[in-house]
């Protein structure tokens, strides 16, 4: 993983000439997630399947640009990822705490109206568990982002998403959306987010957790620019 990182952070600085944002801004944001929950880990010596509750989850995040050429922006999002279920079986119940903070840095290879793209990477810092076992690692994930502006509605199309898959592990998360400019000003930014979000845990004998989860379902969102 800290060659995987180390390339990628190799990349970031050979675009990093064209990267740069506009001006100083602060974006703070929140979200609320409607999740269902599907997969299996392991129990003991064994991989069960579970029927999960669906559960409701929160996002936060605060974000800063910046013009200055070759230092990257920054992000730091913290998300929740918590499930409880029963055995298909129908013996034995389940506790999952899998929340995560994200600490990203990005470069805007792109930045306007119509048009942005950036690309980075992320460190995923993992500190849960599942039921007694527990799984503390921090991740390095490629990051990426775009967003499509609707000339004259206010409206944008949106895509974000962290993806890893190193040896017998893939992590992926992901969402995508529509966005609506409820506030447009000098002052302050105000926009309102819905769309869809899934994240995949794909994990073998990490920490000693062996797990195939998927977690995904629709999301509503505010943002807010200064």
């Amino acid at each position: 993983m800290k060659k995987t990182a180390a390339l990628i952070a190799t990349a970031m600085m050979l675009t990093s000439t064209t990267a740069s944002a506009d001006a100083i801004g602060v974006y703070v944001g929140a979200q609320v997630w409607d999740m269902a929950t599907d997969g299996s880990h392991d129990v003991g010596i064994f991989q069960d399947e579970f029927s999960y509750d669906d559960e409701t989850q929160a996002r936060y995040y605060i974000e800063l640009e910046h013009p200055i050429p070759f230092i990257p922006n920054a992000k730091i999002a913290r998300s929740e990822l918590m499930s409880q279920g029963t055995e298909t079986t129908g013996f034995g119940d389940t506790e999952i705490d899998l929340s995560y903070t994200d600490y990203t840095l990005y470069y805007e290879l792109f930045d306007n109206d119509l048009f942005a793209f950036d690309f980075g990477i992320t460190a995923k810092d993992l500190s849960g568990d599942i039921d007694d076992d527990n799984l503390d690692e921090i991740v390095p994930m490629l990051y990426a982002s775009a967003q499509v502006g609707l000339p004259l509605t206010g409206l944008s199309l949106f895509a974000e998403g962290n993806f890893l898959s190193l040896d017998d592990h893939t992590f992926a998360d992901y969402q995508a959306g529509i966005a609506y400019a409820l506030i447009d000003n000098m002052l302050i930014d105000v926009n309102l987010s819905v769309g869809y979000r899934a994240v995949t845990v794909d994990i073998d004998d990490l920490d000693g957790i062996t797990a195939d989860l998927d977690f995904d379902g629709a999301f509503a969102g505010v943002e807010v620019h200064f």
